[in-house]
């Protein structure tokens, strides 16, 4: 499942955290990947580590944390802290998947990786190319998204960023651990969601009948999910 999630930032905080991210000192990507994915890789990073990158990234995941559609898509078990990246002067990142484990750093922490994110922190007008490319079996999507804006899709996925030839593209980006390891599952378990939080909004004439449905369907979504989850 492929999600576009709108204005998980707000204009004000997408400036404010470009504003922090640009009296940073960026390091070579290269230094945080692996040995295959070295050679596809050319961008800047933060320092994952630095106290910039742990202060932006655990008021990003606060916010994610009162976003019911996050968490109603993604049931998060364990979330990787996230990471910031800025692609200029033909910097790009070839085709690849992404590690199916990572561990935190500086912790005895590991997170399967489930679910990828990319949160732009850019305007799409600002820079040229950067397009985040993702193929699986839903077909080759290619996504730049407004500022503040955000993609979730399966870390299984092969995908790639384009060069920018102009301008920066800056985002966040991480990963998370679901408590349903199953992409399908975690499909049908959002779409029932879905289903149910849109009836609680349209309850229309026997309102009895339709919170005796609402419930009924409630029931089965949490019985699922209680058959499908996994908390380690």
């Amino acid at each position: 499942m492929l999600l576009h999630l709108k204005q998980i930032l707000s204009p004000v905080q997408v400036r404010e955290i470009r504003t922090a991210l640009q009296a940073s000192d960026w390091q070579d990507g290269k230094l945080t990947a692996g040995h295959a994915a070295r050679q596809q890789k050319s961008n800047l990073q933060l320092d994952e580590r630095s106290p910039l990158a742990v202060e932006l990234g655990n008021a990003l995941l606060q916010i994610l944390g009162g976003r019911e559609d996050f968490m109603a898509a993604a049931l998060p078990a364990k979330i990787y802290p996230p990471m910031f990246n800025c692609y200029c002067d033909g910097g790009e990142f070839g085709y690849h998947i992404d590690n199916a484990i990572r561990q935190v750093p500086g912790t005895p922490v590991k997170i399967r990786t489930d679910l990828s994110m990319t949160l732009f922190l850019s305007k799409p007008q600002d820079y040229e190319g950067g397009e985040l490319v993702i193929e699986d079996t839903f077909g080759t999507q290619c996504i730049k998204l407004a500022a503040g804006d955000m993609v979730l899709y399966p870390s299984s996925s092969l995908h790639r960023v384009t060069p920018v030839t102009k301008g920066q593209r800056i985002s966040a980006f991480f990963w998370l651990q679901s408590l349903v390891r199953d992409n399908e599952q975690r499909r049908t378990l959002y779409q029932l969601d879905q289903s149910i939080q849109g009836l609680r909004r349209n309850r229309i004439e026997d309102a009895q009948a339709d919170a005796e449905h609402i419930e009924r369907l409630i029931g089965v979504y949490h019985n699922l999910l209680r058959q499908w989850s996994q908390t380690n």
